[in-house]
């Protein structure tokens, strides 16, 4: 089982949550169908990393992500997140009207920086930035999430149980591109102008 750090110490999620078209700009740029209902699917405990591959049977994109990590079935603890995705297999796989958790779920798919833990799950005024070599290509936070961090786990709560150590991730503002071999991601999580944490990796 692969480990996340919070607060400094290992824990081993059973899953991540992932929340699809949370952001209007997002499913612009990606000519989706604006959702009448949460978009939810799931990655396994595999595919949870530390490391940046710019590869894996195809090119991958990046998508940056503020994450949750649920305790007594609430926030917890905030972090960032790069959700890999091969965009052509799941354009395929859309294409067919098919399940796209092969595009989304393989080994490495979640990069995740280590966890920081908020005051009664407050996360209010959380935001991210996603910085590549240095340029900044995504930006994003709380206030423009088609659906809040609260409203998520409930919904998730409503069909599923949520163990201590899971991680949510609520998806991802525009600016979404390919992985390049090299490349230096910088990502950051905000809470209005305080920098609460920042990771970088360097994509291999």
């Amino acid at each position: 089982m692969n480990n996340i750090i919070v607060d400094g110490k290992k824990i081993k999620p059973s899953k991540v949550v992932c929340v699809g078209r949370n952001y209007a700009e997002h499913i612009k740029e990606l000519n989706n169908v604006m959702p009448d209902e949460m978009v939810v699917f799931n990655k396994p405990n595999s595919a949870i990393s530390a490391t940046l591959t710019s590869f894996h049977q195809e090119p991958l994109h990046y998508e940056g992500e503020i994450c949750f990590v649920i305790k007594s079935k609430k926030i917890h603890a905030v972090g960032f997140g790069l959700d890999l995705t091969k965009r052509q297999l799941q354009s395929k796989l859309k294409g067919k009207q098919l399940p796209w958790e092969r595009a989304k779920a393989f080994n490495g798919a979640a990069v995740l920086s280590q966890f920081v833990s908020i005051c009664n799950g407050d996360w209010q005024g959380l935001s991210l930035e996603l910085l590549i070599n240095g340029v900044k290509v995504q930006a994003g936070g709380v206030n423009q999430m088609l659906y809040t961090p609260d409203h998520i786990v409930q919904e998730v709560l409503s069909y599923s149980k949520l163990e201590n150590g899971d991680v949510i991730m609520t998806g991802t503002p525009s600016g979404v591109g390919v992985v390049h071999q090299g490349d230096i991601f910088t990502g950051r999580i905000k809470q209005y102008e305080h920098v609460l944490l920042e990771a970088q990796w360097v994509a291999e």
